[in-house]
C-alpha cells in the first residue's frame, strides 16, 4: 500500500472519527425554526393582505418573500432528513411549502444527491452555476456576453424562474439517473396545480385575482434574489478534484462569514465546506464540526478551510471578478487557478 493512501485514509478515518457525535438530529431545534419561520412569514402574508392600500400591501410582502426565502432553504435540510430527523416531516412539509412557488421541490431533491457527488470532480453536476474555458470559448458571442454578467442577470433577471426552469431541464437531462423520476415529475406538477387552483379560486371568488398574480410576483422576485445568490456563493471559483471525495467537498465549497441570526437564517450553510462533507450533520452542529474538521486538517499538515467575507461582501466581489474553470493539471485545489474574465478580454490569473 503507497504512502499516499495510507495517509488518504488515516484522513479520512480521522475526520469520521472527530465528527462521529455530531450526526444526531435535534428535532426541537429543527421543528423550531421552521415554525418560527413559517409563522413569521404566514404572519406578514395576512398582515399584508389586510391592507387595501397597494403601496402598503407590496412593501409587506416584500418583507414576507424575504422570510419566504429563509423558510424555503429549511427545505434543503429536508432533503438530507437533517432539519427534524422525523422523515414524514421531512418527507411531506418541503413539498407542502415548496409547491405554491411552483418550486419542483421533489426534482430537485434527486439532483441534490448526484450534485453531492459530482460537485467539484464531475462537470455534469446540475447545480454547477460556473461555466468552463472551453464552454466559454465554444458559445457565442451572446453567450459569451451573458457568462461576463452571469450573476447580474441570473439575480436579477433570471431570478426565481430561472432557478424553476433549470430544475426541470437538469431533471430531465438526468432522468435516467433518478429513480422514479415520471412520479416525481408527476407528484410536483399535480401538487403545484392542485395548490395554485385552491388559491387561485379564493382569489377569483373574492374579486382579488389580480392581487394574488402581483402577490406572487413580489415574492418570485425576492426569493429568487436570495436563492440565486446563495446557488452562486456556494461553489463559484472553487472548482477542483482533492486527493479524496472528501477533500474535494471541503475545498470546494465556500465558508462565509455570518452572525448567529444570519446563520440561522441559513440554517448553517455559511459553512458549506463541512455540509458537503459530512452531509448527514444538522445545521445546529456544523460550526463546532468546522472547528474540528480545522484540526485534523490542521495534524495532516494540510491546508484549512477558508472562511470568507460575509455574504454580501462576497457577492459584489464575485459578481465583478467572473472566472471560468481552467484546466488544472495538478491533483490539488487551487482555489485561485480560474481564469479571470473582464469587459473585452480574458485574463489568466
Amino acid at each position: 500500500m503507497s504512502k499516499d493512501l495510507i495517509n488518504s485514509t488515516r484522513l479520512t478515518q480521522d475526520l469520521q472519527k472527530v465528527t462521529s457525535d455530531l450526526h444526531q438530529t435535534n428535532s426541537f431545534a429543527g421543528v423550531l425554526r421552521f415554525i418560527v419561520l413559517g409563522f413569521a412569514f404566514l404572519s406578514l402574508v395576512t398582515i399584508a393582505w389586510s391592507k387595501s392600500n397597494n403601496c402598503l400591501f407590496s412593501g409587506i410582502s416584500i418583507f414576507a418573500g424575504l422570510l419566504y426565502a429563509f423558510w424555503l432553504i429549511c427545505t434543503h435540510d429536508m432533503t438530507h432528513y437533517t432539519l427534524t430527523g422525523w422523515r414524514w416531516f421531512d418527507s411531506i412539509m418541503p413539498r407542502l411549502i415548496s409547491w405554491p412557488m411552483l418550486w419542483p421541490y421533489s426534482v430537485y431533491a434527486a439532483l441534490h444527491q448526484l450534485h453531492h457527488g459530482w460537485n467539484g470532480s464531475d462537470l455534469r453536476d446540475p447545480e454547477r452555476v460556473q461555466w468552463t474555458w472551453q464552454e466559454y470559448q465554444n458559445s457565442y458571442p451572446l453567450v459569451q456576453w451573458y457568462v461576463r454578467h452571469q450573476w447580474s442577470i441570473d439575480i436579477f433577471l433570471a431570478g426565481g424562474v430561472g432557478l424553476i426552469l433549470k430544475t426541470f431541464i437538469h431533471g430531465w437531462r438526468y432522468r435516467k439517473l433518478v429513480s422514479r423520476f415520471h412520479q416525481k415529475i408527476f407528484l410536483d406538477v399535480g401538487g403545484m396545480v392542485l395548490v395554485h387552483g385552491v388559491l387561485i379560486g379564493f382569489a377569483m371568488t373574492n374579486g382579488e385575482l389580480l392581487r394574488y398574480l402581483l402577490f406572487w410576483l413580489i415574492l418570485e422576485r425576492v426569493i429568487g434574489i436570495v436563492m440565486q445568490t446563495r446557488d452562486h456563493l456556494e461553489h463559484y471559483g472553487l472548482w477542483g478534484k482533492a486527493k479524496t471525495y472528501q477533500l474535494t467537498q471541503l475545498y470546494a465549497s465556500r465558508n462565509l462569514k455570518a452572525n448567529f441570526v444570519v446563520e440561522w437564517l441559513m440554517g448553517g450553510l455559511n459553512y458549506h465546506g463541512v455540509h458537503h462533507a459530512f452531509p448527514g450533520i444538522p445545521f445546529n452542529n456544523l460550526p463546532e464540526a468546522f472547528q474540528r474538521i480545522q484540526g485534523v486538517l490542521k495534524s495532516h499538515n494540510l491546508p484549512l478551510m477558508k472562511v470568507d467575507d460575509g455574504y454580501c461582501q462576497k457577492t459584489c466581489f464575485l459578481s465583478s471578478h467572473p472566472a471560468l474553470i481552467g484546466e488544472d493539471k495538478s491533483s490539488e485545489i487551487r482555489e485561485y487557478n480560474q481564469i479571470i474574465l473582464t469587459r473585452n478580454n480574458i485574463v489568466s490569473n
